[in-house]
């Protein structure tokens, strides 16, 4: 039921679902199917409202099928608000045109909600509607609910994620929001099908997660008595085919970490993931400008400068964007340099730091010198980054699938994508030596009995394929959430995903 505070409403709306359910059983009795398998609509109500003057003209019968969102009756008249998935559009029931049986039917046994079909001849009212005065009618699905008003209250915005069907329904903007992601994995499909990419699918069980750093979710295959984990990423998958000959790929699907939750995290989520072979990092930065540019004039023709707005800030994507070392940021940010540092002295000047600033920051003794940059960055330095930078060159201990840079071996060629805040895509060129990859997964393996649970796995058989050859290469994630997230204006990660993972209802509420 419907989450309203008083519980004499909730008493009310289950009298109406039982009122319902009587005319349901009075519409049976009448011979009536309440629940049709087909309609026979030949048009939507879009296509009546771009071509009404020409079918008005030609006094054609149309049929429409949508959901009575109002209900309006005057005696021998009555005027209905219907519905679909393309528009609105007023019916006027007369009842010199039914039945007096048919009409009473009408008055007596159908709802707001109600999804129904109507054939009729389209006019326009003297008041300038454009209206269908319907010639007859019939129920498709009887609705047993009460849509609920602003009264009955979707104010609660965990019930608005509950219950997306609603908040599609009542919102239009809410609506718009989800036609408009649908466009933005469209054009993504696009600009990487013109670029000559392969769009793949790779195996969303794995025997051993890897491509990212991440506690995964574990699970069980009775028939091979086999524990199975779901992906964290699709990355050694997509780089097993660079060996197996294809130049670039990508693969656009779900994957699933098992960490915690906020604005920005969801347990499961959609990644583009894509890999080009005989190219390197600074290749990939130069293509996600073009990306950008590319979204934007397509999902916003009119933005000059591939400019938009997140959060009434003006954001301007127009290339070159800025870069910036990882370790450039630290300085500049906290007056250290990090190359200079012992893992001991980063980490009790992060202490320090995290008292001073009163954070809820919390490191674990034994956290890398890596982890511990990261930390600082992740806390006190992303949200404060507002316009598209590459923030490049971070430390080895943070990359274990990335090439080491030819200037420092302790840092790798990687670069992240920050927008106004949000860490937006992530790339490096791809390490393709398989003594230096099996040595790096067994670093992470050492990092992972003290504790960590986001860490590589020791991957034989990836070992094994790269020992064939992998071209030099690199590599892209994009989360697909955290873009539409900018490219729609919202505010949380959950805005942009049509069922995000929610607490069950009852549960600290």
């Amino acid at each position: 039921m419907f989450h309203i505070s008083c519980s004499t409403k909730l008493a009310s709306i289950e009298e109406i679902r039982d009122n319902r359910i009587k005319k349901l059983e009075e519409l049976r009795k009448f011979d009536i199917n309440p629940y049709p398998a087909k309609s026979g609509r030949n048009f939507s109500i879009a296509d009546i409202l771009t071509d009404f003057d020409n079918l008005a003209q030609d006094k054609k019968e149309v049929i429409l099928a949508g959901r009575i969102t109002s209900l309006r009756g005057q005696g021998a008249l009555i005027f209905v608000d219907l519905k679909d998935g393309s528009g609105s559009i007023q019916l006027f029931f007369k009842k010199d045109n039914f039945s007096d049986s048919d009409f009473e039917k009408l008055q007596n046994l159908f709802d707001i909600g109600d999804i129904v079909e109507s054939g009729g001849i389209l006019f326009v009212t003297k008041r300038g509607e454009k209206t269908l005065e319907v010639k007859n009618f019939r129920i498709l699905t009887k609705s047993l609910r009460p849509i609920p008003t602003e009264f009955y209250g979707l104010s609660d915005i965990e019930e608005r994620y509950r219950r997306r069907y609603l908040d599609l329904l009542l919102n239009d903007d809410v609506r718009e929001k989800f036609i408009k992601r649908s466009k933005i994995i469209n054009v993504l499909r696009e600009f990487y099908n013109t670029k000559g990419y392969l769009e793949v699918e790779t195996p969303i069980l794995q025997t051993i997660p890897g491509g990212a750093t991440a506690k995964p979710f574990k699970t069980h295959l009775n028939a091979l008595d086999l524990d199975l984990y779901l992906r964290i990423a699709p990355e050694l998958y997509l780089k097993r085919l660079l060996v197996g000959g294809f130049e670039k790929v990508y693969e656009i699907g779900r994957c699933f970490r098992n960490e915690g939750m906020d604005a920005t995290h969801n347990p499961d989520f959609t990644m583009l993931e894509s890999y080009s072979a005989y190219e390197n990092y600074k290749d990939l930065m130069i293509m996600v400008e073009r990306l950008m540019e590319f979204l934007i004039a397509k999902i916003y023709p009119d933005a000059e400068n591939y400019r938009i707005e997140y959060k009434e800030q003006k954001i301007i994507f127009k290339a070159p964007y800025m870069i910036i070392e990882f370790t450039e940021l630290l300085k500049e940010h906290f007056k250290i340099d990090y190359d200079e540092m012992s893992e001991d002295e980063l980490f009790k000047f992060a202490e320090k730091e995290i008292k001073n600033r009163k954070s809820d920051l919390k490191l674990k003794q034994g956290m890398h010198k890596g982890k511990i940059a990261d930390e600082l960055y992740k806390e006190f330095i992303r949200s404060e980054i507002i316009q598209p930078i590459f923030m490049i060159n971070h430390p080895l201990e943070l990359s274990p699938l990335a090439k080491k840079t030819e200037e420092n071996p302790l840092k790798v060629e990687r670069f992240q994508l920050i927008v106004a805040g949000i860490e937006l895509m992530n790339g490096y060129s791809e390490l393709n030596d398989p003594i230096d990859q099996h040595k790096r997964f067994r670093e992470q393996e050492n990092i992972g009995k003290s504790g960590d649970e986001e860490v590589q796995r020791l991957d034989i058989d990836y070992i094994e394929a790269l020992e064939y050859g992998m071209p030099p290469a690199a590599g892209l994630g994009i989360g697909v959430e955290r873009l539409v997230m900018l490219l729609t204006d919202s505010q949380t990660l959950r805005e942009s995903m049509l069922f995000p993972t929610m607490k069950p209802r009852g549960e600290g509420r």
